[in-house]
């Protein structure tokens, strides 16, 4: 038995695979699962009775969570003239226009989110083949396509999270490290489920949240109840 499987089956005897645990119990169970050598990202993974092929169920939008993520999140700004000049006051990373853009085609990125001022949409609009599988591209819904470029580099550094529904109706993302305090952790997760069932669109039908769960980057999964879920309003 290799040594990560050993490592993986006693965090599992810590978990009740048949168990719907309380937010809170989860919380206080995913604690005692920490057992790699960095610092673990929570992980949260959702379900949603929803069929993204229709426009009017995609879920999608972000979130700042109230304690950040524990990231330190580079951020590149597509902009010009006086937005470019408000982009670097304000504290982004990479600043630029054409150039900015001539990097990314040749596969250069060294960002974790990138935004645009409107005007600019087309010249991002060159490279979107190689930011889109990246989920690089600005977009509107996820604040990143703004000329208030100031508060949308501050929503990024104090840990915004973006989230989209993928084909078959999950959403997952990063809501904080372990080392975060039980109150910070749940801060963050409870913001976070009370965004996406904001979402919820209006032709979905049936129980919104199918199935969710918790876990760490090198952990198991503890189920969470779902009702509890999509009480959180």
């Amino acid at each position: 038995m290799s040594k990560t499987t050993k490592r993986f089956q006693e965090l599992l005897k810590k978990v009740d695979e048949k168990k719907n645990y309380s937010l809170a119990e989860a919380i206080d169970t995913i604690k005692t699962l920490a057992s790699a050598k960095f610092d673990e990202t929570v992980e949260i993974a959702l379900k949603l009775n929803v069929d993204p092929r229709h426009a009017d169920q995609m879920v999608r939008g972000s979130i700042v969570l109230p304690a950040g993520t524990g990231k330190t999140v580079r951020v590149a700004v597509i902009a010009k003239d006086a937005k470019a000049d408000e982009a670097k006051a304000a504290g982004a990373d990479i600043v630029g226009a054409e150039d900015l853009v001539d990097e990314i085609s040749k596969g250069v990125m060294n960002f974790d989110v990138l935004i645009a001022t409107p005007n600019l949409m087309g010249l991002v609009g060159k490279v979107g083949r190689l930011l889109g599988p990246k989920g690089l591209m600005p977009n509107p819904k996820t604040g990143t396509v703004t000329m208030d470029v100031a508060q949308a580099i501050n929503n990024a550094k104090s840990g915004q999270v973006n989230f989209r529904v993928d084909k078959q109706g999950n959403i997952h993302a990063g809501l904080g490290k372990v080392s975060f305090t039980k109150e910070q952790l749940n801060e963050n997760i409870s913001a976070f489920i009370k965004a996406i069932n904001k979402h919820k669109p209006a032709t979905a039908k049936g129980r919104y949240v199918k199935s969710a769960s918790l876990a760490l980057t090198m952990s198991p999964s503890v189920t969470l109840d779902a009702q509890e879920v999509m009480d959180l309003k």
